[in-house]
């Protein structure tokens, strides 16, 4: 099954069910207003919606609607939790490597994951504000998931049942203020603006033999100015799986029903593949040459990602997403 959000002027959307080539959506209120709404009481909505995509997909309602991405907001607009992986060890490994430092073994064992801002994201399809481009604007492309309800302690064989949808995520990044954020010791916070979710969030059996019940393994693409940057597949050297990480954010709490896990940037060993994020291509070419060359995201500059399943065929729409730009106001 296929969902996304539509706007209609009020902070949550309206919950669309979307047919499986994306072409065709229909409201699926009064049945079900919100996303969050079927989120609270999966079992029971699951039951409703599922009707409802069959006749969709076999043209049987005649009040369908054409799928327009453009109208659409994040499938949770905002979320009770968003928490953060960092699951392609590689990835952190090969940062480290670039700037001299040892990476702690434990990176190996026990995952990175922090808590970022839910309480607003950018639609698919919204213009990424900055306000400085000395910031160092960069994009991360993501796989995440959104969890039922989950008790404190779950194990990872238990979490996967509590797997309820995918989406893909840009998880946005001003990385020349992380330095300075990190340092005082207490984490993230204006370093990581809002981050841009899929037009579409799909149940797990949307995604045939590439979900294994703990990875997914297809190639997630990234594109910058139209040209290809990056098709790392999400399934290969992914250190921590989501189960794994489930099971790591509910050690000491439960998981409301609703919260989003992301993978963390997707990053492959063989570097033919390309990479996720500036930062990771950066990093490259000062291992390799002594000096990162690759700027930072411009205002006018464009970003696209997108994962196509084994015949080609968009599985969650696109994010696609320009740089505006946005000065900060001046104090009157």
């Amino acid at each position: 099954m296929k969902l996304a959000t539509r706007r209609n002027g009020t902070r949550d959307g309206q919950l669309l069910v979307v047919s499986k080539n994306l072409s065709s959506a229909i409201p699926a209120a009064p049945v079900i207003p919100t996303l969050q709404n079927a989120l609270d009481n999966w079992e029971l909505a699951e039951k409703k919606l599922h009707p409802i995509y069959e006749k969709l997909n076999y043209h049987e309602l005649s009040d369908a609607l054409t799928f327009q991405q453009l109208e659409i907001e994040s499938p949770l607009p905002r979320a009770y939790q968003w928490a953060d992986a960092s699951a392609y060890v590689n990835h952190v490994e090969l940062v480290r490597q670039a700037r001299g430092a040892e990476m702690p073994e434990s990176f190996w064992h026990d995952p990175l994951i922090y808590q970022g801002g839910s309480d607003q994201f950018l639609g698919p399809y919204d213009d990424i504000p900055l306000q400085d481009e000395s910031w160092g604007l960069d994009f991360e492309a993501e796989v995440a998931i959104i969890v039922s309800d989950t008790p404190m302690g779950v194990t990872p064989e238990e979490a996967k049942e509590h797997i309820i949808l995918f989406l893909l995520v840009n998880d946005i990044s001003l990385r020349n203020l992380i330095p300075g954020e990190l340092a005082k010791g207490f984490g993230f916070f204006q370093s990581k603006p809002s981050s841009a979710f899929s037009p579409v969030a799909v149940t797990p059996n949307e995604l045939g033999n590439a979900w294994d019940g703990r990875k997914l393994h297809l190639p997630l693409t990234t594109y910058l100015n139209n040209e290809e940057f990056g098709r790392p597949n999400a399934g290969i050297d992914m250190t921590f799986d989501f189960p794994i990480l489930i099971a790591h954010a509910a050690r000491t709490r439960p998981l409301t029903a609703g919260t989003i896990i992301g993978s963390g940037t997707i990053s492959n060993r063989d570097r033919s593949v390309g990479s996720s994020c500036l930062a990771e291509k950066r990093m490259l070419e000062k291992i390799k040459s002594g000096q990162c060359t690759s700027p930072f995201l411009k205002v006018g500059d464009q970003i696209r990602m997108e994962m196509l399943d084994e015949e080609g065929n968009s599985i969650f729409g696109a994010i696609v997403q320009k740089v505006r730009d946005q000065k900060v106001r001046e104090s009157k």
